[in-house]
């Protein structure tokens, strides 16, 4: 296994994907004074320069090249969804600690793979990034953890989006290869939602919809979750570019940064393009632009928290808090990285360095997958599904 470096060395981080989310990941990563770059892996040759160029650091065609490499302790898994489960065993058995992202996998049968060569390896798994690293996120979960608030009763999520006509990859549009938003959005939600109510969904319900046969997938939802402890919580996401919810999020993005808001842009682009696959390689790769860091927080559309003495919701700078006495803001300190991706890479240093079980390890990756796959599966068979493999929440962790 990696040695475990003390805290005066940084981390080597190796960055398996350089699309849109390990692009942000590489930032988040170079902010950040408790990690060292030292290589990359993607297919395509253009990110692969970029970085090697930027970080004069190593960049691999494949997956096979960066678990080999000694110099890196931790890999980032940013590949498309069905190849998570084979790239995380593979960094396992190289004795790599893994961050991996959200879903786990694509069945509960490849997490267990994953959980198996994560355990025998005696590596540390962080599931991620999702919201719920958000810093809003995580101090609403403070605060109903303390009981401020008092007792809590539901929490509603939604979010509309541009989603469905991003530049894609086919099998983004093939639900069985993991496409659509059951695998890549709705994960943020349901693992905010379980973080705020404790973990434990007992069942759920729910419809998503596909409304464009030309792009095959869902890209709308709407589910109703019930906690064991009688918390219930609502989801809804709607991916079709006409609706954008970040018009009630003061016109910031998901990201944290300010955002023209333009009904439709989406389509029109994406109906412009030659070749739809080339232009997300064009727009959203490393290399094809530099994010800036966000001057907001992040957020992922709107997400109300009811308690029996007040609500709440994240704010632009911190945290809302609607009570009896009106409305209150608590600010959340700005420091240097990516919100969301910053507590991600905190995480997984404190877990190599001391140990720390993190609260989005292996086994709630799962948890998270099993609702995903519950929504589905409630959609197709119209009828409430029970849960089996839910864990709860260990605030001594956070």
């Amino acid at each position: 296994m990696t040695q475990t470096p003390d805290k005066s060395t940084p981390i080597g981080l190796g960055v398996c994907g350089l699309g849109m989310a390990g692009a942000v990941m590489v930032q988040a990563a170079a902010a950040h004074q408790g990690y060292a770059l030292r290589a990359a892996a993607d297919p395509h040759p253009g990110p692969r320069a970029a970085f090697a160029r930027d970080f004069n650091a190593s960049a691999y065609a494949d997956m096979k090249e960066l678990a080999a490499d000694p110099a890196v302790e931790v890999v980032y898994i940013a590949t498309p969804h069905q190849f998570h489960a084979p790239h995380a065993i593979m960094a396992a058995e190289h004795g790599k600690h893994i961050i991996l992202e959200k879903p786990m996998a694509l069945t509960l049968a490849d997490c267990d793979a994953i959980l198996a060569a994560v355990e025998r390896n005696k590596v540390q798994l962080i599931i991620g990034h999702t919201h719920a690293f958000d810093p809003a996120v995580r101090a609403m979960r403070g605060m109903i953890a303390g009981g401020e608030l008092g007792r809590l009763g539901m929490i509603n999520s939604f979010n509309y989006t541009t989603y469905l006509y991003r530049p894609r990859r086919p099998e983004e549009l093939d639900t069985s290869k993991g496409g659509g938003i059951l695998f890549n959005q709705v994960p943020h939600q349901i693992d905010t939602v379980r973080l705020l109510a404790g973990g434990m969904v007992k069942s759920v319900r729910a419809q998503a919809n596909v409304l464009d046969p030309t792009r095959p997938t869902e890209a709308g939802c709407i589910a109703f979750l019930q906690f064991e402890n009688g918390v219930a919580a609502s989801l809804v996401y709607g991916g079709y570019d006409y609706f954008d919810t970040d018009e009630w999020h003061f016109g910031i993005g998901e990201r944290g940064a300010p955002k023209p808001l333009s009904h439709g842009a989406s389509r029109r682009a994406l109906a412009a393009a030659q070749e739809e696959a080339g232009l997300r390689t064009k727009t959203q790769a490393y290399g094809a632009s530099r994010p800036d860091m966000p001057p907001s927080q992040p957020h992922f559309g709107l997400t109300i928290v009811t308690c029996a003495g007040g609500e709440m919701r994240p704010s632009k700078d911190g945290v809302l808090v609607y009570g009896r006495v009106g409305l209150r803001e608590i600010a959340l300190p700005k420091s240097a990285g990516m919100p969301g991706r910053r507590e991600v890479l905190d995480d997984m240093a404190a877990a190599i360095r001391t140990g720390r079980k993190p609260v989005h390890d292996g086994r709630w990756g799962k948890a998270t997958v099993e609702v995903a796959l519950a929504i589905q599966r409630s959609s197709r068979e119209g009828r409430e599904i029970a849960l089996e493999h839910q864990v709860a929440v260990d605030d001594s962790a956070r």
